[in-house]
């Protein structure tokens, strides 16, 4: 009986212990495991576990899949042929400046189709500072990152020939072998987004602690031995290396995009000083639990800190730094954009039609100088490509649909981040939206001279017209916010006459957003439950809502508020059935809306993830309340299933986030982040000029997810948004949680957030 109740006081304390606050290191909370178990035809976040530095350069991670495949890591696979430096931002784009090593015990195998060596969860650790497996055969690999680099950690079973295998990837390599210094040098040249540059190189030095035994060249082509050879610049060209039986190999490595002598820089910079792997790894952690200390929270399960620490760190890894530092300490790169070097910041790889909604708008609050940087940057990519980009990966791609690099530009400027010229940002987004580029159908404007002329992008002349009508719509009103912030005449007077163009593809009929075609004709046989046609990745019900700068006009359209009401309970509803349309058989965002079981809400892509805190702005803020922690609770956790659904580029990990601190960005271009319902007891943001701001909410739990009070800094609080000065300045926002709504608080006209029509 004493065992039992022991027992059940340790399990109360250790309840408790989560109950209040985490004390253990914060990076120990992460799992970068969290939404491995994706496959073509359902993802659970399309993610491989990231090993790298916060917004860093060069990741690794472990490869289950064959060269060339955008599944790096499917967490039922059993396989790892190789460990992988890899900048991949989605499954769905093949990945760039790739090589992997691979160690090997026993008969040396070169081709990655067979190489592969057996291994389990059970002997897997993965941390955003450490990533570890024992493989099956014995062999241990550890891997800790730099910012261009990484140190890794090769433990090698006694009684059987010990090799490494460089593997060159899919492109034109170079491979160097230096015998007397333990190195091999070279490049990898892979990437379809750099293609047009024939100058792109990824520079790498790989230093081994220990001497050759044996070494040689092949390549992946037919994976036969280049007998005799050293040297040797070909398509697939990799090494392979024997050391001595039983030992740890060390492998320090650094790249870079600009010199084979830059690459040695950054492994002395980076490296040079780290006398051990455990260094390494130390180093690693601090700046680790130094980033997710800027958000530290209170007062949830151990289950809610390690799902909002595990998406705190995917949101840190996008956009990436692509700039490099010289010998003065400057920061230098290689554009992915004119291919040439040049002076100041650079990031890449991410898709703003998913980032403008939360990313971007968290970077904005949690790090303003890097964000600074980055619009700046923009602009620099303008003038060396002439286009904004749209989805850099590295360079412009011009995929998924919209101009939202002004969203970016906006957003920054409405904040206080005025690091650019306004007229130049401005110029640009005109040229945006009056020209098509040559790079996919986000590189300008497709339909951009009907959307002129008509007021709406015409269906079925135009692939996905509705969406990019509406997506033009809201860029044009990021376009006249920026002309009205800047005393801008010309450009304000422009951008005015279309942000309003949402209505023109409102059908009345119907209640929807519809197609129509140039003679103004609505798309025939309507149906709101059919994907694709005038719709990008969804249907009717997902982009009804798209109206981000103006949700009073959408209320107006609907026919008032109780109406609007009506139609976004409906999307939780109604039946979560799927009618394929134009796509012709199911994508994968069809089966996760299924699965989500929340009727046509399908928060496993971006179109609807705002949708329901509009409800803010319809006099019942308590709904979006309730709806929020259910998706949290229900469609989030840390596990190998933790996202409903793509985690692109940070953005559905940076919505978790933001709306577990209570909050999220309906509409970037301003300065408002719209109220939800915190999570946690308490939540204090730690500002990079030395502010805290503190999200409290008493009587907090899983069953109080309405707001009964508020108080901002011992003020009554009513509003259903705060504004990026109030959080910037620091200081407390309060709020009373229960398990029944308040039906009166948030309701007044003055406290809706901001829409054009109000």
């Amino acid at each position: 009986m004493k065992i039992k109740i022991i027992t059940l006081i340790f399990i109360l304390s250790v309840s408790h212990f989560f109950a209040q606050k985490p004390t253990m290191d914060l990076a120990d909370y992460v799992n970068t495991l969290q939404g491995t178990n994706s496959e073509f035809k359902i993802t659970r976040g399309n993610t491989y576990p990231t090993t790298a530095l916060p917004f860093a350069m060069h990741t690794w991670t472990p490869q289950t899949g064959e060269n060339g495949n955008g599944w790096k890591y499917q967490y039922f696979k059993d396989e790892i042929r190789g460990f992988q430096q890899a900048h991949q931002c989605s499954s769905w784009t093949r990945d760039y400046a790739v090589f992997s090593l691979m160690p090997e015990i026993g008969e040396l195998i070169l081709s990655n189709k067979e190489r592969g060596a057996r291994f389990t969860h059970d002997n897997e650790t993965a941390k955003p500072y450490y990533y570890q497996v024992k493989l099956e055969n014995g062999i241990n690999t550890e891997i800790s990152p730099t910012e261009r680099g990484a140190h890794i950690r090769f433990s090698f079973p006694k009684g059987k020939r010990a090799w490494i295998v460089l593997d060159g990837y899919i492109g034109t390599s170079e491979i160097n072998i230096d015998i007397e210094r333990n190195r091999i040098t070279g490049y990898v040249r892979n990437g379809d987004g750099l293609k047009r540059f024939e100058n792109f190189r990824n520079y790498f030095v790989i230093e081994f602690d220990k001497p050759f035994k044996t070494s040689g060249l092949w390549e992946n082509q037919n994976n036969r031995i280049l007998d005799d050879k050293l040297s040797k610049e070909g398509k697939g060209v990799g090494a392979y290396i024997e050391f001595k039986s039983g030992q740890k190999i060390h492998a320090k490595i650094a790249s870079s995009y600009i010199s084979l002598e830059q690459a040695e820089k950054n492994l002395q910079n980076e490296l040079g000083n780290h006398k051990t792997f455990e260094v390494t790894k130390s180093n690693a952690k601090n700046i680790w639990n130094n980033h997710l200390s800027k958000i530290l929270v209170e007062g949830g399960t151990e289950d809610q800190f390690k799902t909002f620490y595990s998406c705190f760190f995917r949101a840190s890894l996008f956009s990436r730094k692509f700039y490099e530092i010289d010998d003065n300490g400057e920061p230098f790169y290689y554009s992915p954009y004119d291919g040439k070097i040049h002076k100041g910041y650079m990031y890449t790889d991410t898709g703003f039609w998913d980032t403008f909604r939360a990313q971007f708008p968290l970077n904005a609050m949690l790090y303003p100088e890097m964000h600074g940087r980055y619009v700046s940057a923009l602009l620099d990519a303008k003038e060396q490509c002439g286009w904004l980009p749209s989805w850099s990966f590295p360079s412009e791609a011009g995929s998924m649909v919209g101009n939202h690099a002004i969203s970016l530009l906006t957003d920054a400027w409405a904040k206080g981040i005025r690091t650019f010229d306004p007229q130049e940002a401005l110029e640009a987004y005109f040229h945006e939206a009056t020209n098509k580029g040559p790079w996919g159908p986000a590189n300008g404007r497709e339909g951009w001279k009907e959307y002129f002329q008509l007021g709406y992008v015409p269906y079925p002349e135009v692939r996905e017209a509705t969406a990019k009508t509406l997506e033009y719509a809201y860029d044009d009103f990021c376009g006249y916010a920026l002309a009205d912030m800047t005393n801008n005449k010309f450009y304000k007077d422009i951008f005015s006459r279309h942000m309003y163009n949402y209505r023109n593809v409102f059908d009345h009929s119907s209640g929807f957003m519809n197609g129509r075609n140039k003679q103004g004709k609505w798309k025939d046989n309507f149906d709101p439950f059919e994907w694709g046609g005038p719709f990008t990745e969804g249907n009717a019900w997902h982009y009804l809502w798209s109206v981000f700068q103006d949700p009073k006009g959408l209320i107006d359209l609907l026919g008032g508020e109780d109406n609007f009401n009506k139609k976004l309970d409906s999307v939780f509803s109604v039946p979560n059935k799927v009618v394929v349309g134009t796509y012709g058989g199911r994508i994968h965002e069809m089966t996760e809306m299924e699965m989500a079981n929340m009727g046509q809400y399908a928060h496993g892509n971006q179109p609807i993830q705002h949708a329901i805190y509009l409800y803010n702005y319809s006099g019942q803020p308590w709904k979006a309340q309730s709806r929020l922690r259910e998706v949290m609770s229900k469609l989030y956790s840390y596990t190998e299933d933790g996202y409903p659904g793509d985690e692109d580029q940070g953005q559905t990990s940076s919505w978790y986030v933001l709306s577990a601190l209570g909050m999220y960005s309906v509409c970037p271009g301003t300065d408002q982040y719209v109220i939800g319902s915190p999570i946690f007891k308490k939540a204090t943001i730690t500002l990079e000029n030395g502010n805290k701001f503190v999200v409290e909410g008493e009587n907090n739990n899983m069953d109080n997810v309405y707001i009964q009070s508020a108080k901002y800094n011992g003020i009554d609080f009513t509003r259903n948004y705060i504004r990026y000065g109030e959080i910037m300045q620091g200081g407390k926002l309060s709020f009373k949680m229960s398990n029944q709504p308040n039906k009166s608080r948030g309701v007044k006209e003055e406290d809706k957030p901001f829409s054009l029509s109000k």
